[in-house]
């Protein structure tokens, strides 16, 4: 495949693709209203139900949308294309597609033990991708503007997301108790962050 060709029909597609990702999130949601009308339960009661299927609905929506968002950003600095990073993206939006899928499981199953390392492992897929995504864009100085080099945080931040996901999936399989409060690990991400970027200290030493 040509490297001339531009990207914004991969783009398109990637879009829609996680658009489509969305939307099949929420369909279990709404087919529980009706089911609910049928079995004469109140609108509250449809709400306390499904607790396990909305805090999964939420979650999934905050992942897809963290990765989009990131994916987002690097595809703004490419110009062109080629065959590994078709593979690459197409094996992103495979992730993505995916997601729904253990999502439900979630809310059917809740805290089961293969459902945890089924949908944390989906994620650590999307993220891995995403970073093979960046090391070839990288590696290929005609795929991007002006050949200019992507940014180092971009490159960094996706290493980050992807071994702090690989821990929280060891850390479920060995401690299941842990269940999906292991996600929260992310939340070490902007620590590491400033420790890889901080600021050198200005100025002589104080007195």
């Amino acid at each position: 495949m040509s490297v001339s060709k531009s990207p914004e029909r991969l783009v398109f597609f990637s879009d829609a693709v996680v658009a489509i990702a969305l939307t099949l999130l929420v369909l279990p949601l709404a087919e529980a209203v009706p089911e609910a009308v049928g079995q004469h339960v109140t609108s509250l009661e449809v709400i306390t139900e499904n607790q396990w299927q909305i805090y999964s609905f939420l979650l999934s929506f905050i992942v897809i949308a963290r990765l989009w968002i990131s994916h987002h950003h690097v595809f703004a600095q490419v110009t062109s294309y080629n065959t590994s990073l078709v593979v690459a993206n197409l094996g992103w939006l495979l992730t993505i597609v995916v997601l729904p899928f253990p999502t439900e499981m979630v809310g059917a199953f809740g805290g089961d033990g293969f459902t945890t390392l089924f949908y944390i492992g989906t994620i650590l897929a999307g993220s891995i991708c995403q970073l093979v995504i960046i090391l070839i864009i990288r590696g290929n100085p005609e795929l991007r503007v002006s050949s200019r080099e992507l940014p180092d945080r971009q490159r960094f931040g996706s290493m980050v997301n992807t071994v702090i996901m690989l821990l929280a999936l060891t850390l479920t399989a060995l401690v299941p108790r842990v269940g999906y409060f292991s996600i929260l690990l992310l939340l070490l991400t902007p620590a590491v962050f400033r420790l890889r970027y901080r600021r050198p200290a200005t100025g002589g030493p104080r007195v």
